[in-house]
């Protein structure tokens, strides 16, 4: 049974070769089946990785691999320090494209594609497109990063499943927009919903989940002893 590290060392000499796609599926299928861990997550946290489905995992496998890499070459060039941010990221996002690509989990024109198959844009914000067909039981998203690097997205995915896994977030794939940002394509349940909900009803969901207001008691970012929960509005 090969660990990640053995998998890492594949990956090195041979980039996504059909062996290292057969490696990577092994290891996505064995922390799905709870016969492996993967270590950025505890074991409570694990459920949320599981839930947001193998692409996610997979994708998380092959940003590992780039973060230690990039930070491996740097060490062997004299570099002080850590790679910046900037540098991981965008490395992690060319791997992610490469191994989409080989994995046929990328797609091109996506506007049209998920129109086309799952019905018209309805919302756009900073992080999110949302497509919704009239009487579908999910939306599909194209969710951008707002953080410093991918990973840290697909760690917020993972996360978001195990604090809210009512509304669990499952990747599909991964696409470019027309401003050539990376986004990741992800159903998720759609709710219908009668009015937003109160700040005494949001406090008391967050807080049973080891969360307290951080921000002078205006409702909109929480905090606990390890996360953070942000833009959390009534």
């Amino acid at each position: 049974m090969s660990s990640i590290q053995d998998i890492f060392e594949v990956m090195a000499a041979e980039g996504f070769s059909e062996r290292v796609l057969q490696l990577i599926d092994k290891q996505v299928n064995d922390i799905q089946n709870g016969t492996r861990d993967f270590p950025r997550y505890n074991l409570s946290e694990h459920a949320g990785l599981c839930k947001a489905g193998p692409v996610l995992i997979g994708a998380s496998i092959v940003a590992s691999y780039a973060t230690r890499s990039l930070a491996a070459s740097c060490h062997a060039e004299g570099g002080q320090g850590g790679p910046a941010n900037w540098q991981i990221d965008e490395r992690q996002e060319q791997l992610i494209e490469q191994w989409a690509k080989a994995s046929k989990l990328w797609v091109e024109d996506s506007d049209k594609i998920l129109t086309d198959t799952f019905g018209p844009m309805i919302a756009q914000g900073a992080e999110a497109k949302v497509y919704y067909r009239e009487g579908d039981k999910s939306v599909v998203k194209e969710r951008t990063s707002i953080y410093s690097t991918t990973l840290k997205a697909l760690d917020a995915i993972a996360l978001h499943n195990f604090l809210f896994p009512e509304t669990a977030m499952h990747v599909i794939g991964f696409t470019r927009d027309s401003d050539n940002l990376m986004r990741i394509i992800l159903t998720q349940p759609y709710v219908r919903c009668l009015r937003l909900a109160t700040k005494e009803e949001i406090d008391a969901l967050v807080s049973a989940k080891g969360f307290c207001d951080n921000w002078n008691g205006n409702g909109v970012n929480y905090i606990s002893n390890r996360m953070a929960l942000e833009d959390a509005p009534c």
